[in-house]
């Protein structure tokens, strides 16, 4: 266990500082990510702005990070509970069960559906 603790925090660690050396490109040298789907449609997709509104995030400045992308907030939550609950069954080597399976199943198809009608909707 002790061995799959130190993975995890490790794994997590090298998101961090990947995040924070991404901010910093970005940042310092405004070398940022483009959306191919808004480049070749001209049209947003659900991430657009997920970038910037997690860079208003880490400045503290939540009213910027939900004009930029409102659906951060929506599947964020989702999203981070779903990585925590995959690291816990790692951690504690657990099986997943039937009932646990289902409810990832109907919230990803919820989480899914939400995110075609945001991109529609931010589209009109």
């Amino acid at each position: 266990m002790k061995k799959r603790i130190i993975k995890v925090i490790s794994i997590v660690l090298f998101l961090v500082i990947l995040l924070l050396g991404y901010y910093f490109l970005n940042y310092k040298f405004n070398l940022g990510i483009p959306c191919i789907f808004y480049k070749i449609t001209g049209y947003k997709c659900p991430g657009c702005g997920i970038t910037r509104a997690i860079f208003s995030l880490l400045k503290g400045n939540i009213k910027n990070a939900i004009y930029y992308n409102k659906l951060l907030f929506i599947a964020g939550p989702f999203i981070i509970i779903y990585i925590i609950y995959k690291f816990y069954i790692y951690i504690y080597d657990k099986k997943e069960s039937k009932k646990a399976k289902i409810i990832i199943k109907y919230t990803t198809y919820f989480l899914l559906l939400i995110s075609i009608l945001y991109s529609i909707l931010r589209n009109i």
